[in-house]
């Protein structure tokens, strides 16, 4: 019985200090306007690439070499689709995707979430569909997700990653 009662005793103390030392469930980082700010950015991102503005949509990103763009590849040896760091490179992705044909991006507006990681950085998800003909794709509209860190720059928030990526069929019911 007294080893029982140790043993519980002992389980309980540990379980305190774990709990204790668990990270708190903390509140959102960013207030409402920021959020709602973000949001608007995404807006402008998606105007700017439906426009085919490059010069502004350059502007949009986070001047760095970290910054990345997770795309489609027309290039075999880098896979179907990969990253691409560095503002050169991504321009020049971006320009070699808008010239390829139409590209379109419909964001489903309506399933566009944006949360606070911390004070200056910041996530968007949200469903599109995106028309595009660039590397082998068919001009047609098809799902895809887009996944963006955001980071605050000054009083600016800028792109530091936008991933793309496409949404395969759903598998064929069994029967």
């Amino acid at each position: 019985m007294y080893k029982t009662l140790l043993a519980a005793l002992t389980a309980t103390a540990l379980s305190t200090v774990a709990a204790a030392a668990a990270p708190a469930v903390s509140a959102e980082p960013l207030d409402a306007a920021t959020l709602d700010t973000i949001k608007a950015q995404f807006g402008r991102l998606m105007d700017l690439a439906n426009k085919h503005d490059f010069t502004a949509l350059h502007g949009m990103f986070w001047q760095s070499p970290s910054t990345l763009l997770v795309a489609k590849s027309a290039i075999p040896s880098e896979g179907n689709w990969a990253g691409f760091w560095g503002n050169e490179i991504i321009d020049q992705k971006l320009r070699d995707i808008g010239s390829s044909g139409p590209v379109v991006l419909e964001p489903d507006y309506s399933k566009l979430k944006v949360v606070g990681l911390t004070r200056d950085v910041a996530e968007s998800y949200v469903p599109m569909n995106i028309t595009v003909s660039y590397a082998g794709q068919d001009g047609r509209p098809r799902p895809f997700l887009m996944i963006i860190n955001w980071l605050r720059v000054g009083e600016d928030w800028k792109v530091a990653s936008e991933i793309i990526l496409p949404v395969p069929p759903a598998p064929a019911a069994k029967g």
